[in-house]
């Protein structure tokens, strides 16, 4: 069974959470204003603001997947504790809390719309703080860990330390209760072995193609990512795009003057390519290119490395087909440019289309940086816009 399941949180907690216990969730951010949110007690604030969450991602998808919403909340004294969010707060919140026990709420939302089940639930762990002095507390503020946080201190980080015991679940005061998810999970008929083998590779096929352009931005990405492409290149010329997917990057080039040939693997991205660029796309691998030694004057990849578990094979293809001089312009840091507009921070593994990856990849194939720029992609659900760098190599 193939599953599309969905983390609706930006917490970089949950993430690693639920990627330790070998599941890879798609994230998506709900923009709820947490603030505006008031319930009875801690537990059921934690419950509901879960279920916001959850609901407001759902209200935005297209197809069909399984959605999570998660909320923390620290009770202390029966009232409700979240993000301190300045240094102020929290050193006064820690000043409250040293010595003394809190229970630590997680709301859980889960919402499977193939089956049209929402089921909520609340987790709720005992978390005793130690007796931390003055000059902890104000140490411990200024590595700016506690402000993002609920309840103003992490179990899984800078403030493990001064967490003397806790009551239950451990994920829980991560910010996610693994057994907990496994029952509700199994609720609406999915095994947790399941989503183990749920990020399969994925394929450009038919459904994919179909919908690309206008889920991913449409002409006007298009347009700004071929403005900078052809901003890096020395004049007009011909181009050789790899992964050229339907052609409207490429076509864009060639309004700005430039001849493309481009490359892909999928079938169904190449038919609507064809319609774009006819005569000048082909099926081919990245990594084996049907073009002879020092070739081409320009190869542009958009959007491709990132995509890749090692990139290597591709900029070393590409440093044999280019001429001495002739130059590589693709794009880089692409996963973390949308993270960065989520306002999430960068990912935890290096990927393949890093800066420092690919120049030091670069350089062992006679590749040389000597130019960048950025072009804007499409508004995300926070309202902010990614800035997506575009880097130049050149062929020594």
């Amino acid at each position: 069974m193939s599953v599309r399941f969905v983390l609706a949180s930006k917490s970089p907690a949950r993430l690693k959470t639920l990627r330790n216990a070998g599941i890879e969730p798609e994230v998506i951010v709900s923009g709820v204003d947490e603030d505006n949110v008031t319930a009875e007690n801690p537990g059921e604030l934690a419950r509901l603001l879960a279920t916001l969450k959850a609901r407001a991602v759902v209200a935005g998808l297209t197809d069909h997947a399984t959605v999570l919403g998660c909320d923390s909340v620290l009770e202390l004294d029966g009232e409700p504790y979240g993000k301190p969010e300045t240094p102020d707060v929290a050193r006064e919140r820690w000043k409250m809390m040293r010595g003394r026990s809190g229970v630590l709420h997680t709301g859980h939302c889960l919402i499977d719309t193939s089956g049209k089940q929402e089921l909520r639930e609340l987790s709720s762990t005992k978390v005793r703080f130690a007796e931390v002095t003055d000059e902890e507390i104000d140490a411990y503020v200024a590595t700016g860990e506690p402000l993002a946080v609920a309840g103003a201190f992490t179990v899984d980080g800078l403030g493990g330390p001064f967490v003397t015991a806790i009551e239950g679940d451990y994920h829980n005061v991560v910010g996610l209760s693994l057994p907990l998810l496994r029952r509700m999970l199994a609720e609406v008929g999915i095994s947790w072995p399941a989503l183990w083998n749920a990020q399969k590779p994925f394929t450009y096929d038919e459904s994919v193609a179909s919908t690309y352009d206008e889920t991913r931005g449409g002409e006007a990405r298009a347009q700004a990512a071929a403005q900078a492409v052809d901003s890096l290149l020395e004049s007009p010329g011909r181009v050789l795009e790899l992964a050229v997917g339907t052609g409207i990057v490429g076509a864009e080039l060639v309004a700005l003057g430039n001849l493309v040939h481009g490359f892909d693997l999928s079938t169904a991205m190449l038919q609507r390519a064809k319609v774009r660029l006819p005569g000048h796309v082909a099926a081919a691998d990245a990594t084996r290119l049907p073009v002879a030694d020092r070739r081409c004057d320009a190869v542009v990849a958009v959007w491709l490395l990132h995509l890749l578990d090692d990139s290597e094979p591709v900029i070393a293809e590409v440093a044999r087909v280019l001429r001495s001089g002739g130059v590589f312009i693709t794009t880089s840091e692409k996963t973390d440019a949308s993270r960065y507009a989520d306002d999430r921070g960068p990912n935890d593994t290096r990927s393949q289309d890093s800066l420092a990856h690919l120049v030091a990849v670069a350089a062992r194939h006679g590749l040389t940086l000597d130019g960048a720029t950025t072009f804007p992609g499409p508004i995300r659900n926070t309202g902010a816009a990614p800035t997506y760098p575009l880097v130049r190599f050149r062929r020594s």
